[in-house]
């Protein structure tokens, strides 16, 4: 009878149930995961029955207070508020997230989101805290650097900011575009520079690096109008097209323009000559012919477009708000009627 028995002293004995006990522990751990998986999906569903729209201040603070909802369950609602710009709701509930024992992934990814969440709501120091402190423990993270380097950007800490582009070039970043970025927009903030100065060390910064058209004339146009058209690179015309339609009459240069096919037309359209009698651009043929029927009542606004994320806004940009790209925007023009201010007086 003990012959059909496995002794127990015998080794084969234990490596058999050493692999049982394997086999055992993984099964159930994976039926655990799928069933919590279902926990948390039947617990968002609950939710979002209980809420045809966004909580109440009252509710956000019992869900928050009585644990109810999964750290994922969590981060979909302060996704939605941040989506509808309720900032302040957003960051309560990562912080709320932070307070629970979290692993060191998830935490990562929280601090991470509450960052993101500080610097859209404009808390400049407390978003460069909480990116500084994921980078603490994990400084080999490129996402929190190019974050951390936007925020020094906005503070105009430009000399931090460079620093923050040694890192991201050993990890084999892409970092030229914002180099040089960081060295103009530096150059026009430099309080130890005289505007003419200034004006002239970014017309020979361009003429060296053909770089940061967009960016370069906007600033040039507005400090110096008389060099920015001496020194006009004739090849960025249409895509500076909102910066050259917004000049006054007197800001003109009328030899270059004669001399142009694209400005002749820009400014037939506009009014202030009448060297064009028609253009391939639709926009600016409307222009043209309503000028010659004497109707002087149309006009031109601009819409700009990113390159790269190709998020529309109703304002131009040199860094992108929505992807971050540098000198990715791209003005898109729109008829629309002429707007006449006058000067109101409440006296």
């Amino acid at each position: 009878m003990e012959g059909l028995f496995i002794e127990y002293k015998d080794p084969l004995f234990g490596i058999i149930l050493f692999f049982t006990l394997v086999f055992m522990i993984t099964f159930f751990s994976y039926w655990w995961g799928r069933f919590k998986t279902q926990e948390d999906e039947k617990s968002l569903d609950r939710f979002m029955k209980n809420f045809h729209s966004l909580p109440t201040e009252k509710e956000l603070d019992d869900i928050l207070s009585s644990s109810a909802l999964s750290p994922k369950s969590l981060y979909l609602l302060a996704t939605s508020y941040f989506q509808k710009g309720d900032y302040e709701k957003s960051i309560e509930i990562y912080t709320s997230v932070l307070e629970k024992g979290l692993n060191t992934e998830d935490r990562k990814e929280t601090m991470f989101l509450l960052g993101q969440t500080y610097l859209k709501a404009g808390f400049l120091e407390r978003s460069k805290e909480i990116f500084l402190e994921i980078l603490s423990r994990h400084p080999r993270t490129p996402s929190a650097l190019q974050f951390l380097l936007i925020i020094y950007e906005k503070m105009r800490d430009f000399e931090k900011a460079k620093e923050v582009l040694e890192p991201l070039d050993e990890m084999d970043m892409e970092v030229g575009k914002d180099s040089m970025y960081l060295e103009l927009i530096s150059m026009q903030h430099d309080r130890n520079m005289h505007s003419e100065q200034k004006v002239k060390k970014i017309i020979s910064w361009y003429q060296h690096k053909h770089q940061l058209g967009y960016m370069i004339f906007d600033y040039l146009f507005k400090q110096e109008p008389a060099l920015a058209w001496k020194y006009l690179d004739q090849s960025l015309c249409e895509r500076i097209s909102d910066i050259l339609w917004n000049l006054e009459l007197d800001q003109l240069d009328l030899d270059i323009i004669s001399s142009n096919a694209y400005l002749r037309e820009l400014y037939s359209a506009k009014g202030f000559i009448k060297s064009a009698e028609n253009s391939a651009i639709f926009e600016l043929d409307v222009l043209i012919q309503l000028q010659s029927q004497g109707y002087d009542n149309a006009d031109l606004q601009f819409e700009y477009l990113c390159n790269e994320c190709k998020q529309v806004f109703p304002f131009s940009f040199h860094r992108c708000p929505n992807c971050l790209g540098i000198d990715t925007v791209q003005n898109e023009m729109v008829l629309t009627k002429s707007r006449f201010e006058t000067e109101l007086s409440f006296q």
